[in-house]
């Protein structure tokens, strides 16, 4: 059988073609895929619209201003697709804000690429969604198998945490911050991994989009825990964006501010890609609930404490 040629125009899915053995078959990858970090050498073939170095506000506001002019806010580079003559494509329809859109996709392969690829559209919304998705990449490339054997590993390591977390007396309430300013509460799979993890969501539901909320309904519900975990920042990135959110009346006064268990996580390695690091998000989650139980080794590299 002829190996297959694939592009991935998502991070999370070149998580997943990876993990599932196909590295070597990715002949390029979108300009957000940097893991493993392996797949750098590829060839980037999208490019943001967006200036990333703009505040959280400001970037919030380019992208409410693309989307409403129906606009994808990511280029694709229909030529270099064409060039690189690719057999699969892997992109997503969950959110055009996170990865290229299946709309500029098409409209790319429709005009300029010749080697007529088969186009494969992830859509996570939830938890299973992520094992769902796992198995369409594995079933397109040829080796379905291999879904079965990652999934199964993935499940485990899931299962242990839950496990573990599950006879503890303290189940503390968490609000799981998705973007500063203005604020966003997770949602999709963040749910379950807390619940896995040993928590209770104080804001959001799995299964949905990440919705905007208030200032004081974080205040109403006083969290025990808040876990910063914008998406595409960093640490440090997200270090330097939390003045605003500091600055906000009533902040001081939440339990977990007070009690030093506000944590600034890396939100664009691990929360906001539904690929195999769900796990380690899942890990991450159960270190900050429950640090007397859970000791992984993500300190410092996934998550450190914020220092106001």
């Amino acid at each position: 059988m002829t190996e297959p040629r694939v592009i991935s125009l998502i991070a999370s899915a070149t998580e997943i073609v990876c993990a599932l053995g196909f590295e070597d078959c990715m002949v390029g990858r979108s300009h957000e895929c940097d893991y493993p970090p392996t797949v750098e050498k590829l060839p980037v073939c999208s490019s943001s619209k967006v200036d990333v170095d703009g505040s959280s506000r400001a970037i919030d506001d380019q992208v409410r201003s693309i989307v409403a002019d129906a606009l994808s806010v990511y280029r694709v580079d229909g030529r270099l697709l064409d060039e690189l003559s690719p057999t699969v494509i892997v992109t997503q329809t969950q959110c055009e804000v996170c990865a290229v859109s299946l709309k500029d996709v098409e409209e790319a392969v429709c005009e300029l690429v010749s080697s007529e690829p088969r186009i494969v559209s992830l859509a996570p919304m939830d938890l299973g969604d992520v094992f769902t998705d796992i198995g369409t990449v594995a079933a397109t490339l040829g080796r379905p198998e291999r879904a079965e054997r990652l999934t199964a590993g993935l499940t485990a390591r899931l299962d242990a945490i839950r496990e573990r977390s599950s006879g503890l007396a303290e189940r503390p309430k968490i609000a799981c911050i998705e973007w500063i300013d203005p604020l966003m509460h997770a949602e999709n799979w963040v749910p379950e991994l807390v619940e896995i993890a040993g928590g209770s969501v104080m804001l959001g539901e799995a299964g949905r989009h990440s919705g905007y909320f208030e200032f004081e309904k974080m205040m109403e519900v006083d969290p025990d825990v808040i876990a910063v975990m914008p998406c595409g920042f960093d640490i440090p990135r997200t270090a330097a964006e939390m003045p605003p959110l500091a600055a906000r009346p009533g902040w001081s006064d939440l339990s977990a501010v007070k009690n030093g268990r506000v944590f600034l996580t890396d939100g664009n390695q691990y929360f906001n890609r539904p690929g195999p690091r769900v796990v380690e998000s899942a890990e991450i989650l159960a270190e900050l609930l429950h640090p007397e139980v859970f000791d992984i080794g993500h300190r410092g590299s996934g998550w450190t404490e914020w220092v106001g």
